[in-house]
C-alpha cells in the first residue's frame, strides 16, 4: 500500500481525560498529521501528591512535528484545551477551534507568554478547513459546555467523524441544540461514513439521556423552598448549568453572587462571545456580605471537592468575607467522577458539622450528564452507520463496552488504546506499530516527566519519612566526629521509649569507628554503608524503612 489513514491516540484512550488524538494521511512513516485536543487531567494525593496538572507526553509528535499540519480543539472543556499553553511551544502548530473556545486557547497561550494569534477562529459547517490531505468541518453538538464541536474530517480514503464530547440535546439553554437533520445529511454525503471515533462516556447508562433544560423547574423549587443561605455548585465551565442556578436564583428573589475565579472567567467569555445572554446581574463578595441571608445565592466553584476552590474555603468556615452557619443550604448541581469521592465526602461532612443542609443529586433532579448514554449512542451508530467504529474517551471498560455494541450490529470495531497506531485504510481497524506514550507533570510552574522519579520519592517520603544523616572526615589523619541525624515524617522515640536520632547516631558511630580506611576514602561506599544501617535500624526500631538522604563534608589538610 503506497499510502495509509492512520489512528493514534496519545492520551484519552483507556482513561477519561487528558485527550490528545492524532490522525495521519500519507506514506507510511511519512503520513501528514493533525491533531485533535490538547488537554489535561488533575492530579490527586494518593498517586501523584502536589501535582496540579497531567498532560500527556508529546514527545513522539514533537519529533514528528514538520509533519503536523494542524490542532484542531473541540470544545472548551480542560480534559481538550487544558495542555494548549504548556505544550503549544513544543509543536507550534496553528490552532482551530470555534468561537468560544478559541477565546478561552487564546487565554491560556497568553498567560503562557505564547502568541495568541496561533488560534484560527473557525465557523461551523460548512466551513471546511483544508491541511494538507485532509478537509475539517466542525459540527455543532449539544454538551456541557457551548459550541462544542464534532469533526468531520474528510481524507482521500474516507470520512471521519470524530464526534468530540456530546450528547442528543434539542433543548440546552446555552449553546447548539443537537440538530438530526443535519447528522442524515453528514451520512449521506459521498460514500458515506468510514470510520466514527466515538464518545464512550456513559456507555453503561441504559436509559436515554435527559435535556439540560428539564432542570430548571425542579432547581427552581428547590431554591424557593429555602430558607437560609442558599449555596450551588457545579462544573465552572457548564454554562447553561450556570444560567439555570441563577434564573432560580433570581425568581425566588435572590441576589446572585459568583465565587471562584474560573467560574467569572467561563461567565465572562460567554458574554463577550455572545454565547450566554440575558445571564442575571452578579454581586460581588463584600455586597453579598451585606444583604439578609435568604435575599442571597452564592453559585461556587469546587463541586468535585478541590482543596483550594470556593466550596472548600466555605466548608472550612470563612471565604471572601463570606460564611455558613446552621440552617443555610447547600446543593452540589453535578456528578461526582470516579475518584473524587473522597474529596467531596471531606466538604459535604464539613459542612454537616456546621448545621448546614447538603443536598446532592443521588435522584437525578438537579444534575443531568453532557454525555451521550447508551441508547443514544447507538442511534448515531444506526444514524451514520459507519464502517467502522473506534471508541474513545472512555476507561477500558468503557471501550470494550462500546466495541461490543458495534460489534453486535456488524460494525468493525476494536480497542485502541493510547500509543496503538491503527491503519484504517482497509475494511476494519488494524493495529500495526505502538508508539510510547506517557505523562507529564505539572510540578508547580515546572513540567517534570512522570518517569523522572520526583513524584516517586514524593510518595516515599510521604509512607516512610526521611533521614538526613551529616558526617565530617578529617583528611589528614581520617578523624571521623559522631554522626548527626535528623529526622523528618518519623516517631521521636523509639518501641523503647529513646531517642531515635540519638540511637542511630550510636550505631552509625560505631560504625564509623571500625571503618577502614579504603571505606572512609570512598563517597560511594560511606553513603551506601550509612543509608543501609539508617534504615535497618529504623525498620528494627520503628517499623519503617525511610529514605535517607547522606552529606559527607570533607575537611581538608591546610
Amino acid at each position: 500500500m503506497s499510502e495509509r489513514l492512520i489512528y493514534l491516540p496519545l492520551g484519552g484512550a483507556g482513561e477519561i481525560g487528558m485527550n490528545a488524538y492524532v490522525y495521519g494521511y500519507g506514506a507510511p512513516g511519512k503520513e501528514r498529521l493533525i491533531l485533535v485536543d490538547l488537554g489535561v487531567t488533575f492530579g490527586d494525593m494518593d498517586t501523584s501528591p502536589g501535582i496540579d496538572l497531567i498532560m500527556p507526553d508529546m514527545r513522539w509528535l514533537e519529533q514528528n512535528k514538520k509533519r503536523l499540519e494542524g490542532i484542531f480543539i473541540t470544545h472548551g472543556h480542560e480534559d481538550h484545551v487544558g495542555a494548549v499553553g504548556y505544550l503549544w511551544n513544543k509543536l507550534k502548530a496553528p490552532i482551530y477551534a470555534r468561537q468560544f473556545t478559541g477565546t478561552l486557547a487564546r487565554l491560556k497561550l497568553e498567560e503562557m507568554g505564547l502568541p495568541a494569534d496561533t488560534v484560527n477562529i473557525v465557523a461551523a459547517r460548512p466551513e471546511v478547513v483544508e491541511l494538507g490531505p485532509f478537509k475539517v468541518q466542525f459540527v455543532p453538538v449539544s454538551h456541557s459546555i457551548p459550541e462544542s464541536g464534532a469533526l468531520i474530517i474528510d481524507t482521500p480514503a474516507g470520512r471521519i467523524v470524530h464526534t468530540g464530547d456530546f450528547k442528543l440535546d434539542g433543548t440546552p439553554v446555552v449553546g447548539d441544540a443537537f440538530d438530526p437533520a443535519l447528522w442524515h445529511e453528514i451520512a449521506k454525503e459521498g460514500q458515506g461514513v468510514k470510520v466514527l471515533t466515538c464518545d464512550s462516556t456513559n456507555i453503561f447508562s441504559k436509559h436515554p439521556g435527559r435535556s439540560e433544560a428539564t432542570l430548571a423547574e425542579p432547581v427552581t423549587e428547590w431554591v424557593l423552598a429555602q430558607k437560609g443561605l442558599v449555596v450551588t455548585t457545579t462544573f465552572a465551565s457548564n454554562i447553561a448549568r450556570l444560567k439555570t442556578l441563577a434564573d432560580a436564583g433570581a425568581a425566588a428573589g435572590r441576589k446572585v453572587c459568583l465565587l471562584g475565579r474560573a467560574m467569572r472567567r467561563m461567565v465572562g467569555v460567554g458574554t463577550e462571545t455572545g454565547i450566554l445572554t440575558d445571564f442575571p446581574d452578579t454581586i460581588g463578595p463584600e455586597e453579598a456580605a451585606g444583604l439578609p441571608r435568604d435575599k442571597v445565592m452564592l453559585i461556587v466553584t469546587g463541586s468535585q471537592g478541590e482543596r483550594r476552590a470556593a466550596s472548600a474555603q466555605l466548608a472550612r468556615g470563612r471565604y471572601l468575607g463570606l460564611s455558613l452557619k446552621e440552617g443555610d443550604s447547600f446543593l452540589f448541581s453535578s456528578k461526582t467522577i470516579p475518584g473524587n469521592e473522597r474529596g467531596v465526602i471531606r466538604i459535604m461532612n464539613a459542612f454537616s458539622e456546621l448545621g448546614v443542609n447538603v443536598f446532592d443529586d443521588n435522584d437525578g433532579a438537579y444534575h443531568v450528564s453532557g454525555h451521550a448514554n447508551r441508547p443514544d449512542i447507538e442511534a448515531v451508530h444506526d444514524l451514520l452507520k459507519p464502517q467502522m467504529v473506534i471508541p474513545m474517551h472512555g476507561e477500558h471498560m468503557h471501550l470494550r463496552q462500546h466495541m461490543k455494541l458495534a460489534q453486535g450490529k456488524g460494525i468493525a470495531s476494536a480497542i485502541i488504546v493510547n500509543g496503538n497506531v491503527t491503519d484504517l485504510s482497509g475494511d476494519r481497524p488494524k493495529i500495526v506499530d505502538q508508539v510510547e506514550t506517557g505523562r507529564l507533570y505539572l510540578d508547580g510552574s515546572v513540567l517534570i516527566g512522570a518517569m523522572d522519579g520526583i513524584v516517586r520519592d514524593r510518595i516515599r517520603m510521604a509512607l516512610n519519612g526521611h533521614a538526613l544523616v551529616s558526617v565530617i572526615v578529617d583528611e589528614e589523619d581520617n578523624v571521623l566526629p559522631d554522626a548527626w541525624v535528623e529526622l523528618m515524617g518519623l516517631p521521636d522515640r523509639t518501641r523503647g521509649g529513646d531517642d531515635l536520632s540519638s540511637h542511630v547516631e550510636g550505631e552509625l558511630a560505631e560504625f564509623l569507628e571500625g571503618a577502614d580506611d579504603r571505606t572512609v576514602r570512598d563517597d560511594g561506599k560511606m553513603d551506601e554503608a550509612i543509608r543501609k544501617i539508617t534504615r535497618q535500624v529504623c525498620m528494627e526500631e520503628i517499623g519503617k524503612k525511610p529514605e535517607v538522604s547522606v552529606i559527607i563534608s570533607r575537611l581538608m589538610a591546610d
